[in-house]
Formats: structure tokens, C-alpha cells, sequence
């Protein structure tokens, strides 16, 4: 398919406790209705990449909202944001479900919504996307990208700000999801996805996982050492086809 035209812009949403949040948003450029994605970034913060992702999902079709979960800290360059938000002990996850809460309405709120939406995140925005799947109602897909911790073998990953490791609420998912997995990750590790895709069989989910030799962690991102190019090439268009299957359809460019 062919590139759509798109736009894209900063906002602000409604976040938890009634705060202002920032976010990126990005749609494409059509008067058709398309399905919207929450698209949480990873844990080094609302960067480059993150936008660039928003902007990719809108040029294939899908109007996406990007977050930044660490705007409480702001002013500072988002690198600094992320520092700060680490060293308090990071969003928690109450806190998080909010912020997500709000960019869904934000979401459907918009003219060229189908009223459908999808939350997708990378790394720790994986397992976010994930536990908002099992404590958010009226999602409409999930998206898994690696997200670290969905699984919790280790006791100290469990804190006050995060108490409940996302797989517990596995019960609570009714989304259909898909997970994007590295076979060389250490976190999620083989193992866990192992683990976590029983536990989803177990329970009657409907999910697919995709798992990639000779990627590790991160294998999206083309500006990172991590990244392998034909391997997140067929992960991105398992993604668009899950999305079109679940939020769409979505619109395809002419020519």
C-alpha cells in the first residue's frame, strides 16, 4: 500500500487527577473514518522515535496519540523528563491508566474516529499496554511490543507504584492481542514468553505472538544498535494487519 498524506500536531488531554497532559498526535490525512491508537513509549522516554512511530501508524492509516507519561516533570528536554520520572521510581501504574484513559477519549473524540481504538506500547510501554488491556474498558486491541515485566519473576519489580504484575489481570483482557517478541530478549526472556503465552491458551484469549531469531530487545528502532531491519519490517506489517483487522478497516491509498 501506498503512503497516505498525514498531519500532525501537539496537544493536550485530559490526564488523571484532572492534570493537562502533552501528547503528539497524528492522523492521516482523509475524510474517512479510521480506528485510533494509544501508543505508549518506551522507557527511556517520549522521544524521537516515539513521534516517528505515531507519524508511521498515520501514514498507514490509523490516527495515533503518543502520551508523555513523564510530563509531570516537566520543563526539560524529554531525556531529562525520563530521568527524573527513573529516579522518583517511575509513573505509577494508577497513574498511567489514567493518562491512558484520557488519550482514549482524547481518541474518539475526534472527527475522523470509527470509535475504536487500540493501545500499543514498546518495551515498558509494552507491559503498560498490556496491563491496560486487563484494567481499561473498551479497548478494541492490544498491542505488545517486548513490554518487560508483564511476567514478574523478580520480587523487587513489584513496588508500591506498582503492585500487580500485568499478567494477573490476564482474566480481565477481552481485546484480542498480539506480541512482537525477540528471541535473544532478556526481558521479557523466552522463557516468560513462553510462560505468558500458556497462561493466554489457558484462559481462552484470542492473541497471537510473533517471535524473532537474532533480535534482542528494541529490534524497531532504526536509530538504535538494536535494530534489525527485515525483522521489524514483518513485525510492523503484522502489526497493521492485526490493527486493520481489529480498528478498521483502514484507508488505503490510492495509486
Amino acid at each position: 500500500m501506498s503512503y497516505l498524506g498525514q498531519v500532525s500536531k501537539m496537544v493536550s488531554f485530559d490526564a488523571h487527577g484532572g492534570a493537562k497532559g502533552q501528547a503528539y498526535y497524528a492522523e492521516p490525512a482523509t475524510g474517512a473514518r479510521v480506528g485510533g491508537v494509544v501508543l505508549i513509549h518506551h522507557m527511556p522516554g517520549w522521544d524521537d522515535w516515539t513521534q516517528e512511530a505515531a507519524r508511521k501508524l498515520a501514514h498507514h492509516g490509523f490516527a495515533c496519540i503518543a502520551p508523555h507519561l513523564y510530563f509531570r516533570e516537566l520543563p526539560g528536554s524529554p531525556d531529562d523528563c525520563a530521568a527524573r520520572a527513573r529516579a522518583s521510581g517511575g509513573v505509577s501504574d494508577n497513574q498511567m491508566i489514567g493518562d491512558v484513559d484520557g488519550a482514549m477519549k482524547f481518541l474518539r473524540a475526534q472527527g475522523i474516529s470509527n470509535g475504536k481504538v487500540a493501545v500499543m506500547g514498546f518495551c515498558s510501554g509494552g507491559r503498560q499496554a498490556y496491563l491496560a488491556g486487563g484494567r481499561l474498558k473498551g479497548l478494541d486491541a492490544v498491542v505488545d511490543c517486548w513490554g518487560g515485566g508483564v511476567i514478574e519473576d523478580d520480587p523487587k519489580g513489584l513496588t508500591a507504584e506498582r503492585p500487580v504484575a500485568p499478567i494477573d489481570f490476564t482474566k480481565d483482557i477481552s481485546a484480542p492481542i498480539i506480541g512482537i517478541f525477540g528471541n535473544e530478549d532478556k526481558r521479557p526472556s523466552p522463557d516468560q514468553v513462553n510462560r505468558h503465552e500458556q497462561i493466554l491458551k489457558d484462559l481462552g484469549k484470542t492473541y497471537e505472538f510473533h517471535r524473532y531469531d537474532g533480535v534482542g530487545h528494541g529490534f524497531f528502532a532504526a536509530e538504535r544498535p538494536a535494530y534489525k531491519g527485515e525483522q521489524a519490517t514483518d513485525g510492523w506489517k503484522k502489526v497493521y494487519a492485526f490493527l486493520d483487522k481489529n480498528i478498521g478497516p483502514r484507508v488505503k491509498a490510492e495509486g
